[in-house]
């Protein structure tokens, strides 16, 4: 039995979206409400009996190991590497079968209850709620049964693989199988558990590596093909340090298209997930990574000396999971699936332009989708302000402006999280409380926070941990970037412009969706220009008589907060071109260049603040 029926508590949106019908989102069901009332034991070896896609029978993974090792598309390359390489099939079979080992999952639901057990335990410590939109779990339990499955979360923490397995455990779902890096492989025992609950490990590149991509591509289209489990991935790629959508990779979501394109398979469901944090466990370690400090190694004694995380409060997590997208509605007139017949299915082809741009596309469009349905929190809000203010704001306006700026995300179809009935000046107050590593109350004034140095610091260090705290709260703002990036663009071009004329605003604004185009989710083809405009005459900021876009009498406070958002990444770019005019030499490689320019830019603001 489907555990859909067990609870009775929702977790509600507020009061915002559901008084207006244009807002209306899914329901939340707070999940840990069950698991704070009844036995984590009970719940860990609770009958689990998922329904699988037509019935299907799930496949040992010794079984699914010897489909892929004795697949046609594989042989065809075997034979491929012997004549390039001098070296007898059976030699190159055997490095096949060496790479599959080392990838291959080994799926087992003892140690699934074993983790089910021990994150029960941790997500109770850790988060007040973890909410998930039923309406969307049923949708996936549907889509499971009819086609095989796609799940693409967004990637913000170590945590999502973790709490996707979970949540579809807890729903009696079809466990996932993850595409996970090697780096998870090397930690002891927790390696191996990862891989026994489902993850599959892959290298971060393939370089031209013709064998090791034709392994790893056979692997996940016979999984694919064959509906065993869900396919998990982030297309991402990687988990994003500045908490803003990244550019998404293509190479994955190729492999789970093909099957389609090749007709081995009716169709595939794409199913994007959002997943929301109030309060990222690793906000701290992410700034110092984008400051330069190395990441952490991957390791099991690393993960025990985390534990400390454990003793701290991290709010709440909103997953939401989308409609699935079915790519035969997706690709229905815009790829001709017909040219896959004029050549024999197993042997391997590079994607034409039609189906390569079919699949950027696509892959935009689920990240647009993700970035649409993050649930965001208050403090999102407060961190936008506070990064305008790096002075500090007295709490009374910090509040009034928050309330604002609410109202404008809003208006921009926001998915905004804020507490029903409970006074603006509570709401605030509690949002600081979880958040007081990053800002304090000092008398009636809010005001980021430094670290505290343990004895003199140099300005260099004292600079980075100023750095530190304004990275950690920028990784808060730039989770709402994506509801007011076109009309924040469009307020840039008015004032950049050479004058009000709308064609002349145009070209400014098309400027910066070229230049931003790797910063940010857009799309070609998207009406961009049309849709800010649109945004800005709705709220009051501007009006449009005739040729001309004018600012209104009352869209200052709008225009200034705009233009003070995207202000940052403007002087990014300024002093990069800065740098590359007046101190980058001829050879300089990508790996000397980020460190070169983050030194140029303490150089630049030491002497700032030195004149």
């Amino acid at each position: 039995m489907s555990f859909l029926g067990h609870r009775s508590l929702m977790y509600k949106q507020g009061s915002s979206h559901s008084q207006d019908p244009m807002l209306k989102r899914d329901c939340f069901e707070d999940i840990l409400e069950e698991r704070r009332n009844s036995s984590d034991l009970k719940y860990a070896l609770r009958c689990y009996a998922p329904v699988l896609y037509k019935g299907v029978t799930p496949c040992k993974a010794n079984m699914l190991k010897n489909i892929v090792l004795q697949s046609d598309q594989l042989h065809y390359v075997i034979n491929q590497v012997s004549q390039e390489s001098g070296e007898a099939p059976d030699i190159i079979q055997e490095e096949a079968s060496v790479i599959l080992e080392e990838m291959a999952h080994r799926l087992q639901i003892s140690t699934v209850r074993c983790f089910a057990f021990a994150l029960s335990k941790a997500f109770k410590t850790l988060f007040q709620h973890v909410c998930v939109n039923e309406e969307g779990i049923q949708r996936l339990q549907q889509a499971i049964q009819e086609h095989p499955v796609v799940l693409l979360p967004s990637h913000r923490s170590y945590m999502d693989f973790l709490l996707m397995s979970y949540i579809l455990y807890t729903y009696d779902l079809a466990l996932p199988v993850i595409a996970a890096g090697m780096d998870f492989m090397g930690m002891k025992f927790v390696g191996e558990m990862l891989r026994m609950s489902g993850a599959f490990f892959i290298r971060r590149s393939f370089g031209g590596d013709k064998l090791y991509w034709a392994v790893f591509s056979e692997y996940v289209k016979t999984m694919l093909r064959n509906g065993f489990a869900p396919i998990e991935f982030f297309l991402e790629g990687t988990r994003s340090r500045t908490c803003k959508s990244l550019t998404p990779k293509l190479g994955l979501l190729n492999i789970v298209i093909e099957p389609f394109f090749k007709g081995e398979v009716f169709d595939v469901n794409l199913v994007p997930v959002s997943i929301s944090y109030e309060r990222i466990l690793e906000e701290s370690l992410y700034a110092r990574e984008l400051l330069g400090v190395p990441k952490p190694k991957e390791s099991t004694s690393g993960l025990l000396k985390a534990r400390r995380i454990l003793s701290e409060d991290y709010g709440s997590i909103h997953v939401y999971f989308g409609q699935p997208v079915s790519v035969r509605s997706l690709a229905q007139g815009k790829v001709n699936r017909s040219t896959y017949n004029l050549f024999p299915r197993h042997i391997p082809r590079k994607p034409m332009e039609e189906t390569q741009s079919f699949v950027n596309d696509t892959a935009y469009r689920i990240v647009r989708l993700q970035e649409d349905n993050m649930v965001l929190k208050p403090w999102v809000l407060m961190a936008s302000l506070l990064l305008q203010n790096l002075e500090g704001l007295e709490l009374s306006v910090l509040t009034e402006q928050t309330v604002w700026l609410r109202g404008l995300a809003l208006s921009y179809a926001a998915f905004l999280d804020w507490p029903d009935q409970a006074p603006t000046a509570k709401v605030v107050s509690s949002s600081l409380a979880l958040h007081r590593g990053l800002a304090c109350v000092s008398g009636d004034r809010v005001s980021l926070v430094v670290g505290e140095p343990l004895g003199p610091v140099t300005p260099e260090e004292a600079l980075f941990n100023r750095a530190v705290s304004v990275l950690s709260c920028a990784s808060y703002r730039n989770q709402v970037l994506h509801v007011f990036l076109r009309p924040a663009m469009l307020a840039v071009a008015m004032h950049t412009a050479a004058s009000s004329k709308k064609n002349e605003v145009y070209n400014c604004f098309s400027f910066l969706w070229d230049m931003f185009s790797n910063d940010f989710i857009l799309c070609p083809g998207d009406t961009d220009f049309e849709e800010a405009c649109y945004l800005l005459v709705k709220t009051g900021a501007v009006q449009m008589p005739q040729q001309d876009i004018v600012m209104t009498d009352i869209g200052q406070p709008t225009l200034s907060f705009f233009n003070g958002l995207l202000e940052p990444f403007l002087q990014g770019y300024q002093v990069v071109c800065r740098y590359l005019c007046e101190e980058a030499s001829e050879g300089l490689t990508e790996k000397q260049y980020i460190p070169a320019v983050r030194s140029f830019a303490v150089k630049l603001i030491l002497a700032g603040s030195a004149g």
